[in-house]
């Protein structure tokens, strides 16, 4: 017997009954879509490919049928559905047609992330840590030292754990400056400056700004939240400028110093005013948290549509499940929309409130995000209150956005349509 005909017609069967991982990410449909992100980044560490439909069924992801793939979506708790060839191909050519605000796009290569935070921070002191390790996407601890020494270039995306750039200790000192907590990081921060070579906190803190903008400009992928989003932006505006006060660097600050800022140093803001008052827990006009008089039950922002053929960038960063999404506090809850400049997108706002959430923009060749507040899940998260259970917020549409952040990077550059 030939069995040449019997081995192609194997082959073609393959071919034709090949099948794929559809996870729906949707709002009825989807038990953990902080999860579902996980899975993506680890099929593409796996080295299998995968598409993002952005705008389809919630941001939906198709994934190479693979039978480790499906034991870990089952292992997970994430919803999934096997399709055939014929069903995504279907589902494909819908989302290409002209008349629909869908794109399907390529993701690649799962990024390398970096997380800067101190090491002896706790997990449950920053979201994005959280996330990560909820989602099981592997990251890196980065901090001062790592950065100095060029440790960015070995990874293609950054977080900026809440972090004061100005070498002001956080603000804390109206409220907290005898709490042991506060005392022992300020030292700890001071010796860490000493032994990189700097004669002052806010020193050290711009040195590794610098650093930073520079790995932007270069090619990478920066997100920041809460307080980091600020504090960066002031420390780059102040450079050679001294803002802090005697009892966060042993010595006044400059005179007038406020006409001495630099705003084309910045990434996203223009023309604020810094708060010079020590004992204000507040950095400047950028912050909205003690200007919004917005209750609880009625705090919420709304995502931007954007087109997703056109502009699929902030159309991944704002893949969700809903439009509405739940506000939550920070030491920068948001930000003045008249300090926000011009080529900067708004990618969430409160428009009752005039102030922006959530922000995109570009800087050399690389891009950056900064999302307003703390905790997405944690409407207000005060110093020593307990860490969120992700597990009871397995659909949560605000941590959703941070691990929108994560996968961008890993999809695949076209040229810019003209």
């Amino acid at each position: 017997m030939n069995k040449l005909p019997l081995i192609i017609l194997l082959f073609f069967s393959n071919f034709v009954f090949a099948s794929f991982i559809y996870i729906p990410m949707n709002h009825d449909n989807q038990k953990n879509h902080l999860k579902a992100y996980g899975i993506v980044y680890y099929s593409l560490q796996s080295g299998l490919k995968a598409k993002w439909l952005l705008n389809f069924d919630g941001g939906a992801f198709l994934i190479e049928n693979n039978i480790t793939i499906e034991n870990e979506c089952n292992i997970r708790g994430i919803s999934y559905e096997i399709i055939t060839d014929a069903k995504a191909q279907i589902i494909l050519q819908d989302i290409s047609s002209p008349s629909k605000n869908q794109e399907a796009v390529t993701l690649e290569k799962a990024p390398k992330i970096a997380v800067y935070s101190p090491k002896d921070k706790m997990p449950w002191d920053d979201a994005v840590t959280m996330v990560l390790t909820y989602a099981e996407i592997p990251f890196d601890i980065v901090y001062d030292e790592e950065v100095l020494n060029d440790r960015l270039l070995l990874y293609e995306w950054l977080h900026l754990h809440h972090e004061d750039f100005t070498g002001q200790f956080g603000r804390f000192y109206g409220a907290f400056r005898t709490a042991p907590w506060y005392v022992d990081g300020k030292l700890r921060a001071e010796n860490s400056a000493k032994n990189l070579g700097f004669d002052k906190v806010s020193h050290a803190k711009l040195a590794v700004s610098k650093k930073i903008r520079d790995y932007v400009i270069g090619g990478g992928f920066m997100f920041a939240m809460c307080s980091a989003t600020d504090s960066f932006d002031i420390a780059l505006a102040a450079e050679d400028v001294d803002i802090a006060e005697s009892m966060f660097d042993g010595d006044p600050s400059e005179l007038n110093y406020q006409s001495k800022i630099n705003f084309e140093n910045t990434f996203a803001f223009k023309n604020f005013s810094l708060v010079r008052n020590p004992l204000t827990y507040e950095f400047s006009s950028i912050d909205m948290t003690r200007k919004r008089r917005i209750p609880k039950t009625s705090d919420y922002f709304s995502l931007i549509e954007f087109s997703a053929k056109w502009d699929p960038i902030p159309t991944m960063l704002t893949q969700n499940h809903t439009k509405l999404v739940k506000g939550f506090m920070g030491q920068t809850t948001s930000f003045d929309r008249t300090t926000i400049k011009s080529n900067v997108l708004v990618m969430g706002e409160n428009k009752i409130n005039r102030e922006a959430r959530y922000i995109h923009g570009t800087k050399g060749k690389g891009l950056f995000t900064f999302y307003g507040g703390h905790d997405p899940e944690d409407y207000t998260h005060r110093v020593g209150d307990p860490k969120t259970e992700l597990d009871l917020h397995p659909t949560s549409p605000g941590y959703r956005l941070i691990l929108n952040n994560i996968l961008f990077p890993a999809a695949k550059k076209k040229k810019q349509k003209t």
